[in-house]
């Protein structure tokens, strides 16, 4: 008997034993774990203040690029005012000597009794204004008696009846010539058709 005492002592003591050794291997893990929760914290405030910093640059880079295009909207709508406030400058300054002519052609008509020295004048004068005009690029368009009428360049005013039935739906009679500022349609030519 006293030998399964001692036995069963023994057992208890193994018992023991590893019960210090499992609660002491209990007390590392827990340490452990601590210490990865802890390192795992960090790791997360540190991603936190990183996605922080980025946000804070973007924000930034956002604010910069707002601010730009702002002033570029303001700067390009002045610009905008101030060209069509003097767009027409060139063509102004162009035309103030044919406005000159003009002056002293009406100063020599009051003065003067010969009238054909008067129509070579304004003819004159005719010429350079058209000149000028041209060089800015105007030109007027070609309107012939007998030509299709195109909507595209042509205003009909009234429709004339015809005896030829070739000049029916055809430009009969130009009122107002139609003009071009370069390639584009700046006046319809106003036209009589045949009915």
């Amino acid at each position: 008997m006293t030998k399964d005492i001692n036995q069963e002592i023994e057992e208890n003591e193994e018992l023991a034993e590893g019960t210090e050794v499992n609660n002491d291997a209990e007390e590392i893990t827990e340490e452990s774990a601590t210490e990865e929760s802890q390192e795992e914290d960090i790791q997360e405030v540190s991603e936190l203040e990183k996605l922080q910093a980025e946000l804070q640059e973007a924000k930034d880079k956002y604010l910069r690029l707002y601010s730009e295009f702002e002033n570029f909207r303001r700067r390009t709508a002045k610009e905008r005012i101030e060209l069509t406030k003097t767009a027409s400058e060139n063509l102004m300054t162009a035309l103030l000597p044919v406005m000159d002519d003009f002056a002293r052609a009406q100063k020599a008509l009051e003065e003067s009794e010969d009238h054909k020295a008067s129509k070579e004048g304004f003819d004159l004068i005719y010429n350079k204004f058209s000149n000028i005009l041209k060089q800015k690029g105007l030109k007027p368009m070609e309107d012939k008696v007998g030509a299709e009428f195109n909507t595209e360049f042509h205003e009909a005013i009234t429709q004339v009846p015809v005896d030829k039935k070739k000049l029916k739906g055809k430009i009969i009679d130009t009122i107002e010539k139609g003009y071009y500022l370069d390639e584009k349609v700046i006046r319809f030519a106003k036209v009589v058709i045949g009915a």
